[in-house]
């Protein structure tokens, strides 16, 4: 398998009626007109006002030393591969990953609970009575890099910018923001239009902030490469376009101190270099060039790490268990292309895809078949729908494929030939009933037009898996190919839906974000470049569901939303399910320290493990 994308991280009663659309106030029960030291969408935080640090954390990790490492996730417009802007927050251009260290938010994500943030530039939030205004106070002592205070101001005009111009991850989240205020230096007033998710205010405290100042002087949506003001730990170092970059820590940085922050940012320099290929960024780390690597290609953990830096204890192979959060990785068929809007030809497509030879002769035994884009969670439907859920579905039943209301649509099982003949015979008469006839080698409809199917990756590895999926495609006359471009064109046709098919992977969130989902999923996001909603999805009850996630006002709630929806991608099969592994296979050179057990909710290394120079030295890296 190769490295894809992996970006950071819902009443339904039993009628279906009018009323049980109309939207609900976020927060339900949480206090009004009482200063919060965290906001947590469902339930009772964890940690106490007075809290010391997280408990995931080492509190006197040392700090020091450097850690070079490939990011395994990734945001906004950042790219794994290249880059030639320092702006991250908006679509224009490749930024390198973790630019987002060099900034602080309002509040910081505890990662050992599903949901729940605490104060970081905000030291408290109020909640006003009607739940649609929230008033940050901010801690004074808050500094940018250049040693002037960050403000009200500042967090007001990021928000505002970002709705206006900034990447979709972004601006969508903040639809329904209608004002941004600063009422005084040290308060800042978020208001909503009463529309908004529960979730939408804990995805918006976590947005980076960025100086007003420097934006006002500098255009935003433009590609910069010098670094912009910053207010958090790192800050831009020494940097080649498109080679490698450093983020230095700042010794003085103001919110060191944080309960919020005591234990992390260990690393005195965090460096990425960038790759073009897998196997360039594999020698690099054999070498000790780089000093960690998650595996993502399991041929490669099988059989490739025996290099001699391992069997001399130099670099361990360690898995860590993977996090408490549904995990996505399927197949777009891209609709905006005519020939899969059907759902008969994206069900023979997916027939075509021999997971059971795939897993034996290409993973090694690895990974399990994924049957939902919310695997490993409980939103993952099971059985017949419950009441709730049929609430939710029975409005759309015209619309919606009959296997939506029964046990939910399951990906076929092949016998393992890697040309199951039985398995294309089904797909072969799909393709038949949706109007593709044979003409020649090809299947062609009443226009005369040939169906085609084109594969896009970015790595070698990818298109291997690919490779004999398209092999079965043109073995029932489908004209299959696999197209290997490099990463900027990748990003490029990805971000302007330029593409057949594409495969992406991604961890929604614990509990998931009316954002994410709405750029996955909801219509809105289906003709907005830079949006994850890769097969062009219309559909109004995938809507409807979408925005009942967003208003659910308890996980069972949130629950009962999301398997209803997950009945609905099943069966439409707009994504096509593939695979998913459970856990982290990580390997690094043994000079780092770190606390186990690991988060449940998330796997920030470079900002959780510290140097450790003993070991270092052991090693020859001292």
């Amino acid at each position: 398998m190769a490295a894809l994308p992996r970006r950071d991280f819902l009443a339904l009663g039993a009628a279906a009626t009018a009323t049980a659309l109309l939207p609900r106030h976020a927060f339900a029960d949480s206090p009004t007109g009482t200063k919060l030291h965290g906001l947590s969408a469902f339930g009772d935080l964890k940690y106490p006002p007075d809290f010391p640090h997280f408990d995931y954390v080492n509190a006197d990790a040392p700090k020091g030393g450097t850690f070079n490492f490939p990011p395994p996730n990734w945001a906004y417009n950042q790219s794994p591969f290249t880059f030639n802007t320092l702006n991250s927050f908006t679509l224009r251009g490749d930024a390198p990953p973790r630019m987002e260290l060099c900034f602080d938010a309002l509040m910081a994500r505890a990662l050992d609970e599903p949901d729940a943030l605490y104060g970081l530039l905000a030291e408290s939030v109020t909640i006003s009575d009607d739940r649609n205004s929230f008033d940050f106070a901010l801690r004074p002592e808050a500094r940018w890099h250049d040693a002037t205070p960050l403000t009200a101001e500042d967090i007001a005009f990021t928000l505002m910018l970002y709705k206006e111009k900034g990447h979709p991850q972004l601006a969508l989240t903040l639809a329904e923001l209608t004002a941004a205020e600063a009422v005084d230096t040290h308060t800042v007033r978020l208001t909503f239009s009463g529309k908004q998710s529960a979730q939408t205010i804990l995805t918006v405290t976590g947005m980076p902030i960025v100086s007003r100042n420097y934006y006002t002087q500098n255009e935003f949506d433009t590609g910069r490469m010098a670094p912009p003001l910053g207010s958090g730990p790192y800050k831009v170092g020494r940097v080649a376009a498109g080679q490698f970059i450093e983020y230095e820590r700042v010794a003085d940085y103001w919110g060191r101190d944080l309960p919020v922050n005591r234990g992390q940012y260990n690393f005195d320099r965090i460096r990425i270099d960038f790759y073009r290929d897998r196997n360039a960024a594999f020698e690099a780390f054999k070498k000790g060039d780089t000093y960690f690597r998650e595996e993502f290609t399991a041929r490669t953990w099988v059989s490739e790490y025996n290099f001699p830096a391992i069997a001399d204890g130099r670099v361990v192979k360690h898995e860590f268990a993977g996090e408490k959060w549904p995990a996505m990785q399927a197949m777009a068929l891209n609709q905006r292309r005519e020939q899969f809007r059907d759902v008969r030809v994206r069900r023979a497509i997916a027939m075509c895809f021999d997971f059971e030879w795939t897993k034996r002769t290409l993973f090694s035994g690895s990974y399990d078949r994924s049957q939902s884009n919310f695997e490993k969670s409980d939103f993952k439907a099971a059985g017949p729908p419950s009441a709730q859920e049929l609430a939710l579905l029975e409005p759309f039943r015209d619309e919606l494929p009959p296997e939506t209301f029964g046990e939910p649509a399951m990906q076929p099982v092949s016998d393992a030939s890697g040309r199951d003949r039985k398995m294309l015979g089904q797909a072969a008469k799909l393709l038949g009933e949706a109007g593709w006839k044979r003409s020649g080698r090809l299947l062609a409809n009443d226009k005369g037009q040939t169906l085609k199917a084109e594969m896009l990756a970015n790595d070698d590895s990818l298109a291997r898996i690919f490779l004999p999926w398209a092999e079965n495609m043109k073995s029932i006359g489908i004209d299959a190919s696999v197209r290997v471009v490099d990463s900027a064109q990748y990003q490029a046709r990805q971000n302007d839906f330029d593409f057949d098919m594409m495969l992406m992977a991604m961890l929604i969130g614990a509990t998931p974000a009316f954002s994410a989902l709405e750029g996955l999923y909801h219509s809105r996001a289906a003709d907005r470049p830079g949006t994850r909603n890769y097969p062009g999805t219309k559909s109004p009850a995938v809507d409807a569901l979408v925005e009942a996630a967003g208003r659910a006002q308890s996980r069972d709630e949130l629950v009962t939303a999301l398997r209803a929806l997950d009945r609905v991608l099943r069966a439409r099969l707009d994504w096509i399910p593939t695979y998913y592994l459970a856990n982290h296979r990580v390997a690094y050179w043994d000079m780092f320290g770190f606390k186990e057990p690991k988060p449940d909710y998330g796997f920030p290394i470079e900002t959780l493990w510290w140097f450790e120079h003993e070991k270092a030295a052991k090693i020859g890296k001292g």
